[in-house]
């Protein structure tokens, strides 16, 4: 759990970042090379590497190195993960919310009752 904790930890992280975002965003249509990436970007392509670097140690972004051009691409499984973890957490507050939804049906009638009474 531990692991996967920190794992889920890092991805958080790096999507926290709106280059980062913009960056998956793009790699979702496709892969493409950090020269690609860093086009519509206003910053150094040195910086461009770093957010790459933080990619990929969440696990979102894989490249691979093809003579000098490095291409990019979006890894779903670390993603799922974290669509995983969003899903459940959805899920839990769901039965809470009806709970309380099924709760609130049934003070409504002795509510009513009250009122004819007083």
């Amino acid at each position: 759990m531990l692991n996967s904790s920190a794992s889920l930890d890092q991805v958080f992280h790096a999507l926290a970042d709106p280059t980062r975002r913009a960056m998956v965003e793009r790699l979702s249509c496709g892969p493409a090379s950090v020269s690609e990436l860093a086009r519509p970007l206003d910053m150094s392509l040195a910086a461009v590497v770093q957010h790459l670097q933080v990619l990929e140690q969440s696990g979102i972004v894989r490249t691979r190195k093809v003579g000098r051009v490095r291409t990019c691409r979006v890894d779903p499984g670390a993603l799922s993960a974290a669509e995983r973890w969003i899903a459940e957490r959805r899920a839990l507050w769901e039965r809470r919310l009806d709970r309380l939804g099924d709760f609130l049906a049934e003070q409504e009638p002795q509510d009513k009752e009250r009122k004819k009474r007083s």
